[in-house]
């Protein structure tokens, strides 16, 4: 089951009206890492008004959290959280801190000031597709390693690296949906004249054909 997070951990900064607005994402695993996450932002912010939170945790978004801390009830915390459902991704955590600048924004105002500050801090983060896959080694005379390369490049996989012993050996992710139809391929390249060995099935990131 492949599904979209963040990449990085990055933070946004942006003035409404005289109030500073601060957002910072972070890619989660589990609950109690967002909840370590938020608490590191309010504890560096300590000083602001607010620190809003909200989270989304699970392949199939089943935790999903949030908190106005002091703002208007739904003028907030659920903007922020709508903002990670509509972009569909998950394993993602925002916190949005607020500096009260003296003018008051409505309720409008804030729900899309924190819209705002979710939205660019999550784009900024590099939204990323996580897919399940292997690493493969393959080994190959040195006959065949041209052949292979050329074959890599026309269908743009991606090589990590290639060891140079008595024979080569090429080391290259793939998804593990595509694994058994790669495999073949460099079967029929080879003539069967090349062997594998798998790593333990995994979550990578996943841009353009590119496993990192």
């Amino acid at each position: 089951m492949s599904y979209y997070t963040v990449k990085d951990e990055v933070s946004f900064e942006f003035e409404e009206k005289k109030s500073i607005f601060i957002s910072n994402v972070k890619r989660v695993t589990s609950e109690e890492e967002a909840k370590e996450f938020v608490s590191k932002i309010k504890n560096k912010y300590k000083d602001a008004r607010h620190n809003v939170f909200a989270y989304v945790i699970g392949k199939n978004m089943n935790i999903q959290r949030y908190s106005d801390d002091g703002e208007p009830q739904g003028t907030a915390g659920i903007p922020t959280l709508d903002v990670i459902k509509n972009k569909k991704i998950t394993d993602v955590a925002v916190v949005v801190t607020r500096y009260f600048g003296g003018i008051l924004l409505g309720t409008g105002g804030l729900a899309r000031a924190y819209s705002k500050a979710a939205s660019e801090v999550i784009n900024k983060g590099n939204i990323v597709l996580k897919v399940l896959g292997k690493q493969l080694s393959i080994n190959i005379s040195y006959d065949f390693l041209g052949k292979l390369q050329y074959a890599f490049e026309q269908k743009k996989l991606y090589i990590d690296n290639i060891e140079y012993t008595d024979k080569v050996i090429i080391i290259a992710k793939f998804e593990t949906e595509n694994l058994e139809e790669v495999k073949n391929d460099i079967m029929e390249l080879t003539s069967g004249n090349c062997s594998f060995s798998e790593e333990d099935e995994r979550y990578y990131f996943k841009m353009e054909n590119k496993l990192f």
